[in-house]
């Protein structure tokens, strides 16, 4: 029987060395690891790889270890460049020139950048090699149909 069956308190009872916990502290503690679950939840969440949709990011880093050669674009290299998953335009823009490559039968205009369109773009400053010992300041642009 409990103590609130209205027996008087025996120190000598079994049930005597039995620890309680107040009730303020058990409702701290359950708060805490209720919010430690949920902050792991949203770290988790931002950590997963959004797969419905292609990363321009992803696909500029594999066109650059393709084209890039001792941290040198040479733009002869974007034939290297293999088939995308999703229609995709690959540009190296210099002052002088440009060179481009699309893959895909509905690749995207090279140009594509706006907020609404179906398009996702990134693009990275790089050296790029012009001629025998010429290199000068460009960029490499990744332009993927979404």
């Amino acid at each position: 029987m409990s103590r609130s069956s209205g027996n008087p308190f025996d120190a000598e009872s079994p049930t005597a060395d039995r620890a309680a916990v107040e009730p303020l502290a058990a409702l701290v503690a359950v708060l805490a690891v209720g919010a430690a679950l949920g902050l792991y939840a949203v770290a988790l969440d931002d950590a997963t790889i959004d797969r419905q949709r292609p990363s321009a990011e992803t696909s500029l880093d594999r066109v650059e270890r393709t084209v890039t050669v001792g941290g040198v674009v040479e733009p002869s290299r974007l034939r290297d460049v293999r088939e995308f998953r999703h229609p995709t335009t690959v540009t190296v823009v210099t002052d002088e020139r440009s060179w481009r490559t699309e893959s895909g039968d509905d690749a995207p205009a090279a140009t594509v950048a706006g907020a609404g369109d179906s398009s996702a773009v990134a693009e990275r400053p790089v050296t790029v090699r012009v001629g025998p010992g010429r290199n000068v300041r460009g960029t490499v642009r990744v332009v993927v149909r979404r």
